[in-house]
C-alpha cells in the first residue's frame, strides 16, 4: 500500500510535461515560423519556381 502511495504522489507532483507558459511560448513560436514560412512561399520568386516546378511535372507525366 505505502508503495503505492508513494508512487501515486510521484505521479501527481512529477514535472513531466509542460506547463501552461511552456506551450504559450510554444505556440507563438509556431505561429512566428508558420507566418514567415506563409511570406516566404507567397513571394513573388518562389511563387514563380514552384509553379515553374508544378508545370514541368505535369507536363512530365502527360508524355
Amino acid at each position: 500500500m505505502r508503495n503505492l502511495i508513494r508512487r501515486l504522489r510521484a505521479a501527481l507532483t512529477g514535472d513531466a510535461g509542460m506547463s501552461t507558459a511552456e506551450y504559450a511560448v510554444g505556440t507563438l513560436a509556431a505561429v512566428a515560423f508558420a507566418t514567415t514560412l506563409y511570406a516566404v512561399v507567397t513571394s513573388g520568386s518562389v511563387e514563380e519556381a514552384l509553379t515553374g516546378i508544378i508545370q514541368r511535372g505535369l507536363q512530365g507525366a502527360g508524355t
